[in-house]
């Protein structure tokens, strides 16, 4: 077997390319803007969704959020977020919702937020 480590680079660019093209990095820099920029992604994954009459995307992402400021925006992203208004060229986000939540106090603040949203392309 042999290995072309050029072409290799040249796909891994490629695909990176993509993904930053897609939908996917406007969807976190809309939910980091959101959280206040104060949560770390520690998560995100993308699932291919569709009926019928629609095709897309669910995605499921889990925001981590450490010290009061953080804590406090993190909350705010809890209850902002269904009904936040998504401008991601393209798509139309058909649903948004939290689907998890865990707050710890000791030792020290932290929650921990998993939401999921489905993205459908626009026709």
């Amino acid at each position: 077997m042999q290995v072309d480590c050029a072409a290799d680079r040249a796909m891994a660019r490629t695909a990176r390319r993509h993904v930053e093209r897609g939908p996917r990095r406007r969807l976190v820099a809309e939910l980091m803007r959101l959280a206040d920029d104060r949560a770390e992604l520690v998560s995100h994954a993308e699932r291919p969704w569709s009926s019928i009459t629609f095709s897309g995307a669910r995605h499921t992402l889990v925001l981590h959020f450490e010290g009061s400021e953080a804590i406090e925006a993190g909350e705010h992203l809890i209850a902002a977020l269904p009904d936040h208004e998504f401008t991601i060229p393209g798509q139309l986000v058909a649903d948004a919702v939290i689907v998890k939540v865990d707050h710890v106090t000791l030792p020290e603040a932290v929650l921990t937020v998993e939401a999921e949203l489905l993205l459908l392309e626009e026709c």
